[in-house]
């Protein structure tokens, strides 16, 4: 008969070994860490046990649902901290555990060798390694190749007669690797939690956008663009290098309080008003407007895209105009006021007297949810598997989940980027919840102290592990000051930063031309496309293009750079250049970048080229390429210097050629 406490006794002493502090654990598994197809995924933990014998840990990982594991050996690194690396296969839904136990057979080896060398009979000591690998044989379930492996070293064991020859096979480095993988876990201790991950595929991790209002392409301010103008833009699309093209609202818009240029209050009879206030008596987020064309040519502009490698993004804007076809088929669904009107959305003190929003609870819970879920749904059968999600923190968490959840059911590949410039806790709890791309505070980081900061915390913190940060430079809300200011070199500046500092980033059309005329004292565009139709020159003078086109090819050219944690800040002794590198686990792609950020005066400084990454001193010779201008030099000595002048190049990019390596 058991004795109180008998089970926990036995419970304990079965977890012999410590697993403590796991990373990626996202609220200590309530949510999933994130990952890209094919990629390196890595974790960490702190493994050990008492005594001095040799332990040994793996990864378990798979795809959720599935029965079986597969396993990755950790390796220590210093202090009790075990790291592995894996890779999935497959998008979607994926977990991970970690397991330890004392390795019998290394501990056994590490001894004899030491005996070995200190002359002492080893007779007992190798029977006892002999017999642990014959239990090896008996009770492992390795593959079938290698226990034949050990299966011919016993053999070998057997038929030496002397000594040395048994030790020989026995301390082998073929016996070590077999042992490790066959050899008996005692102890064997799992990880008190399973943790999940979100395999994405490539472009949630990297991506280009470029966004442009489909009603400014015809080239005619007073003739409504058409998706048949669009297809006619996607070779300048494509040719600047971009692969998301992501488009503004495309619904029918709304005749109430409609709003007029530059946000006024009255709108002309012409004026085409804000596409944000979604929904007239053609219908809502699941129509189109009618002067863009139907649904045949809207298909006929996915296809297009997709044939110059453009992927379509579409706005996910939950407002609605008063003239919606939700306000009379689902009251239930809005706010309403005393005097029986319907409750504008209001910002105090803004008002926004063309847009009312849905409330989420009360009798609109569970059919707004499944409404809203269904629009995205409806969106994904047109091919779009993009979304940029307006405004995602004025809603409800739960419902973000919930929906993103229920929409990857139907295709795990959807990408939803979150468009949320408010609090940053917020804005970490929407990546949290699922939303693949996060919007960032990058469009207002313009000093080397304000971008060392923040992106050492985006890509050294914990939320490293969930938030994608999307570096756009500028938005049709947003005309940030700096660029107001700061004349074509300031545009360069923040381009090369954003493509570069980041795996994703992207631009509203209309930077590309250095357009920066602003609202008098404010953020905002004056004759904003929000609220009118723009013809633009394509060609006109001062423009970035080339740049642009630069900029994404080097992207694309360099895995270094799509990669967006791997970011290290070097010494340039100026604080008004900006010096930082990114390079692949194995240095094969290894590069430096340089940013003058004054976008006024040239600036120049001592910088230090990292020779110490390759195991170099300092007075070593290491081959490069400007990748700006093609040409190959070399550099002798740490300690180097640069110029920059904004009014000609504000940028510079050299790949490091690795000793022995190639270019």
């Amino acid at each position: 008969m058991d004795r109180p406490g008998h089970a926990l006794l036995q419970e304990l002493a079965a977890s012999r070994i410590a697993i403590e502090a796991v990373e990626p654990a996202i609220e200590r598994g309530r949510f999933a860490a994130k990952a890209i197809v094919g990629e390196r995924f890595r974790v960490e933990a702190d493994i050990f046990c008492d005594g001095h014998e040799a332990i040994a840990a793996v990864v378990l990982y798979r795809r959720q649902g599935e029965t079986s594991w597969n396993e990755m050996p950790m390796r220590l690194l210093v202090n009790d901290r075990w790291r592995a690396t894996i890779t999935f296969d497959e998008i979607g839904h994926h977990e991970f555990s970690i397991c330890a136990w004392r390795d019998l057979f290394a501990t056994w080896r590490a001894d004899v060798i030491k005996k070995h060398d200190a002359g002492q009979d080893l007779s007992l000591d190798l029977r006892e390694g002999q017999l642990l690998v014959e239990k090896a044989l008996t009770d492992a379930a390795g593959s079938r190749n290698d226990r034949a492996a050990l299966e011919v070293l016993c053999t070998e064991i057997e038929s030496s007669p002397a000594k040395r020859d048994v030790l020989a096979v026995l301390i082998s480095d073929e016996m070590a690797i077999l042992m490790r993988r066959l050899g008996v876990r005692a102890n064997l201790t799992h990880g008190d939690t399973i943790f999940p991950v979100f395999v994405d595929r490539e472009r949630a991790g990297f991506s280009a956008w470029y966004e442009l209002m489909p009603r400014s392409q015809s080239g005619r301010a007073d003739v409504h663009g058409t998706f048949d103008d669009v297809i006619e833009r996607l070779p300048y699309v494509r040719d600047m290098g971009f692969d998301v093209l992501y488009f503004p609202p495309i619904h029918p818009i709304g005749h109430t309080n409609r709003k007029g240029r530059n946000n006024s209050l009255i709108a002309e009879r012409n004026d085409p008003g804000s596409p944000y206030a979604i929904g007239s008596e053609v219908g809502g987020h699941d129509a189109i407007h009618p002067a863009l064309g139907g649904f045949e040519e809207f298909e006929r502009l996915v296809k297009a895209a997709a044939d110059h490698g453009l992927e379509i993004a579409l706005d996910f804007a939950i407002q609605c105009s008063p003239d919606h076809p939700w306000i009379k088929e689902h009251p239930e669904w809005f706010d309403w006021r005393p005097d029986g009107t319907i409750k504008f959305a209001e910002n105090p003190p803004k008002k926004y007297e063309d847009i009312v929003n849905v409330h989420f609870y009360r009798d609109a819970i569970p059919g707004l949810w499944h409404a809203l879920r269904d629009i995205v749904l409806f969106w994904l059968d047109k091919g779009v598997r993009i979304f940029r999600v307006d405004n995602p923190h004025t809603k409800p968490l739960p419902f973000w989940e919930w929906m993103i959840a229920e929409v990857r059911r139907v295709d795990p590949g959807v990408i939803f980027l979150a468009e949320a410039f408010t609090r940053p806790k917020m804005m970490k709890r929407l990546a949290k919840v699922g939303f693949n791309q996060s919007y960032s505070y990058f469009t207002w980081r313009n000093s080397k102290q304000e971008l060392t900061e923040y992106l050492t915390e985006l890509t050294r913190a914990d939320c490293r592990y969930y938030m994608r940060p999307n570096f756009f430079v500028n938005t049709p809300d947003i005309n940030p000051h700096y660029l107001q200011t700061s004349g074509r070199p300031g545009f360069q500046v923040r381009l090369f930063l954003a493509a570069t500092l980041g795996a994703n980033y992207g631009i509203y059309n209309g930077f590309e031309l250095c357009e920066a005329e602003a609202l008098p004292g404010r953020e905002e565009y004056l004759n904003s496309e929000k609220y009118e139709i723009r013809a633009w020159d394509w060609d006109r003078p001062g423009n970035i293009k080339a740049d642009v086109a630069f900029i994404n090819r080097l992207r694309r050219e360099n895995p270094a750079l799509r990669q967006f944690t791997n970011l290290n800040f070097y010494n340039a002794w100026n604080d008004a250049i900006l010096y930082y590198g990114k390079f692949t686990d194995d240095l094969s792609n290894f590069l430096l970048l340089a940013v003058n950020l004054d976008p006024y005066h040239p600036q120049e400084a001592p910088f230090e080229v990292p020779l110490w990454e390759f195991g170099l001193p300092d007075d070593a010779t290491i081959e490069a390429d400007d990748l700006v201008t093609g040409q190959p030099f070399a550099w002798t000595g740490k300690v180097q210097h640069m110029f920059l002048d904004p009014h000609q190049r504000p940028f510079m990019a050299w790949r490091l050629i690795a000793p022995g390596g190639s270019r």
